[in-house]
């Protein structure tokens, strides 16, 4: 029956050759039942699987613990370099692109100015220092000086007191003068009348021829005598008085010079505090004075020594602007330097990429420049407290109504690790590749 199957195909395709020859081949093969070819493929599927699977793995596992993003950039200080003060450029002493050292003098300016400002200076306070010794020499001698007024006033006090005891003593004799003068004067007086009366007995007697004429002239002579003993004491009664008179007045000038010595003495004690507060004041002023001049010396110093323009940091001169000639204002910008000792990346990773992210995780960089055949080590540093759009001029507002949810980047910090780059090949701007590694 074999054989008969098998011859038959064959007459057909003889019979069939006349018009199809190009059919034969199909036709001579045995047809493959549906459930052996859905087997084959399936067999081949699930091959075609597992190979999948087996290269998936690894590349999943691979790909699963890092992450990487190409918006990132290597930064670095740019250190900004100005004039602190002033003046005219003499002479500029490096070139753009010249790598200087921390100290190195960059750029001249005329110092003339400068220079006459710290004359000034030094000048003014070696006049101040000259104050202040002289006013140092005052101070004790205001207290001498006001002790001794003090004692003066003491003394000018005691001797009138004592002024005024010796008028009130000479007031008092010269009132007890004028007393014994009027008792002498009343004396006189009453000798006066009796030698009066005694005279006009006499006369009467004297014209009866009861008593001599000598009798008589005795008695007119005793009248007479005591009429100039009246004349005698009145005039001591009025001596006396002129006496008590100035002793009264001499015991009112006393009087009134010891008040006077006391105002003055009540003075000197009042003053002399404000003397010689005056006088350390002066001194405290003369020595703020000194400290003023030595403040303006080491101003006037340190404003000669910024007409030499230095460079802060070691690094690359960029940005150079500064020409001999020129004007330079205080705080205008003339260079920039940039130390390349100290350059970081910043990373801009996609708020979904930090969830396995940490401090301290390694890092391999690709730089753009370089390619594939150089990469850097490095490791996180910090990461941001703020994506990068939250200190952007129009930050995101995703709490309104009406927005299109965008993925928001958060800037890493990325250090490189210690003797990376050595060769100072990593310029600030350049484009880089990041890649963390999560398990590390």
């Amino acid at each position: 029956m074999a054989e008969v199957q098998e011859q038959e195909p064959k007459v057909k395709s003889e019979e069939a050759g006349k018009t199809r020859p190009q059919q034969l081949s199909y036709d001579t093969a045995p047809p493959i039942p549906d459930t052996a070819r859905k087997r084959k493929i399936r067999l081949i599927a699930l091959a075609v699987l597992v190979v999948l699977a087996v290269v998936s793995i690894p590349i999943y596992s691979y790909y699963a613990a890092r992450e990487s993003t190409d918006d990132a950039q290597v930064d670095g200080h740019l250190v900004p370099i100005s004039p602190r003060v002033s003046g005219t450029v003499l002479e500029v002493l490096v070139l753009d692109n010249e790598h200087v050292k921390a100290g190195q003098t960059l750029v001249k300016l005329d110092p003339a100015d400068y220079q006459v400002a710290l004359a000034q200076a030094q000048a003014q306070l070696a006049t101040a220092q000259a104050n202040t010794s002289e006013s140092g020499v005052n101070v004790p001698l205001t207290n001498i000086n006001t002790a001794s007024q003090i004692d003066t006033s003491r003394t000018g006090v005691e001797e009138s007191r004592a002024a005024v005891n010796s008028a009130q003593q000479a007031a008092n004799q010269a009132q007890a003068a004028i007393t014994s003068a009027q008792a002498t004067l009343e004396a006189r007086q009453a000798d006066y009348e009796k030698a009066q009366k005694d005279l006009l007995r006499f006369k009467d007697l004297v014209a009866k021829d009861e008593i001599s004429e000598q009798d008589y002239d005795a008695a007119d002579a005793a009248a007479r005598a005591s009429a100039a003993n009246v004349q005698a004491a009145k005039a001591n009664v009025t001596a006396a008085q002129r006496t008590y008179d100035k002793a009264v007045a001499d015991l009112g000038q006393a009087k009134a010079r010891l008040d006077t010595a006391l105002v003055i003495e009540k003075q000197n004690a009042a003053v002399r505090p404000r003397q010689q507060e005056a006088s350390q004041a002066r001194y405290q002023e003369a020595v703020a004075r000194v400290q003023q001049g030595d403040a303006d010396l080491k101003q006037a110093q340190l404003n000669l020594s910024y007409t030499e323009i230095k460079a802060p940091v070691d690094g690359i001169v960029s940005k150079k602007s500064a020409e001999p000639g020129m004007h330079l204002a205080a705080g205008e910008e003339i260079m920039a330097i940039v130390p390349l000792d100290d350059v970081w990346v910043t990373a801009n990773f996609k708020e979904t990429q930090l969830r396995k992210m940490r401090v301290g995780q390694k890092v391999e960089i690709e730089v753009d420049t370089y390619g594939s055949s150089r990469k850097y080590n490095g490791h996180i540093q910090s990461i941001a407290a703020a994506s990068g759009g939250k200190f952007s001029l129009l930050p995101p507002e995703n709490a309104t109504g009406n927005y299109v949810k965008v993925v928001q980047r958060v800037p890493v910090k990325i250090l490189l690790d210690k003797g990376e780059d050595n060769d100072h090949r990593l310029l600030p701007g350049m484009s880089v590749t990041p890649t963390v590694l999560l398990n590390d």
